[in-house]
């Protein structure tokens, strides 16, 4: 078990159990009274609970999973999974955007390119880092790498994680729509493999912008929609235009790593600790590590016009439907 001090609405019976077992614990410490069998039997208890929690979440409680403050980012997995990682930055026209990171490492000896949002933890971080919402200097950085890793012949490694892209009026006079349609359109035609995990919240147009790959994995409790469940929510007379009234839209979005896979929008799902990527970073980074490792030796063996054919007709069959 792992003490948060950040308790999701449906964690609440774990919560209480925790709480019992850690008061058992500090009363056995100060008293000297064995207290073993009633530890014991409470944690059978929340191993047998936890288990029917988290095969029955919701889409909206995967939502709130998939923001949880304590679910690792894009840095906490790249100091994991990768080493030598040089940072670049800066798009050569306007500046840098922390909202995204980019640059060079190696995964099992072999250099990659790497590119991914990044949220902040604290409210100083999450300030610096906009909340993971790429400006169109972001979307510019991560072409710079791209067209880095065409040139140098090495993969891209891309990890997913923003609630959408920068939509403030300074964003869309420097282009926030043209950076990401660039970024999209470079990336469908790159001449190396693009392998994209998402590793929180897949939010619009701020996440495909560095989404188009060749091999697409979500982890098990992250999410991946056209707009946040809230924003649909405000916008939709379905739901009264309220956007306090996200957790019903949430189901109809399809937005879970089970809806995307089934509507053949990603490739993988990765399962998660039991409770979650918060619960073990560890496991979760080797888990993601284990997958690209995997899928990445068929991709690189591919001639680089099938690559680019598999490419563009993956992305052209989204979406495509029969009716019966």
């Amino acid at each position: 078990m792992l003490s948060t001090s950040r308790w999701l609405p449906f964690e609440k019976p774990l919560q209480e159990l925790e709480e019992q077992i850690r008061s058992l614990e500090e009363y056995t410490a100060s008293h000297g009274i064995d207290r073993s069998e009633k530890i014991a039997d409470l944690r059978e208890k929340h191993a047998t609970l936890s288990a029917q929690i988290f095969s029955n979440l919701s889409a909206w409680d995967k939502t709130l999973m998939a923001r949880h403050p304590n679910r690792p980012y894009t840095l906490d997995y790249v100091r994991m999974i990768f080493d030598d990682f040089i940072e670049l930055h800066g798009d050569r026209r306007f500046g840098d955007d922390p909202a995204i990171v980019a640059g060079v490492g190696r995964l099992s000896e072999q250099t990659v390119m790497i590119i991914g949002h990044q949220k902040g933890r604290d409210v100083k971080e999450r300030q610096f880092r906009n909340f993971g919402s790429a400006r169109p200097e972001g979307y510019r950085k991560a072409m710079r790498v791209l067209e880095l890793a065409e040139r140098r012949g090495v993969p891209v490694i891309s990890f997913v994680d923003t609630p959408a892209a920068e939509a403030r009026l300074e964003a869309e006079e420097r282009g926030i729509s043209e950076a990401i349609a660039s970024s999209m359109a470079l990336m469908s035609r790159l001449r190396v493999p693009i392998v994209v995990t998402v590793i929180g919240e897949g939010g619009s147009g701020g996440a495909i912008g560095i989404a188009v790959g060749d091999h697409i994995a979500m982890l098990e409790h992250s999410v991946y929609s056209v707009i946040p469940p809230e924003s649909c929510a405000s916008i939709l007379d379905t739901f009264g235009r309220d956007g306090s009234r996200g957790h019903e839209a949430a189901p109809a979005l399809k937005l879970t790593a089970e809806d995307n896979l089934r509507l053949g929008i990603v490739d993988e799902v990765i399962p998660e600790p039991l409770g979650g990527a918060h619960r073990n970073a560890v496991e979760t980074g080797e888990l993601i590590k284990a997958s690209i490792c995997k899928v990445l030796p068929g991709l690189q063996a591919l001639p680089v016009a099938e690559l680019l054919d598999r490419r563009y007709n993956k992305f052209r069959r989204i979406g495509q439907f029969v009716e019966g």
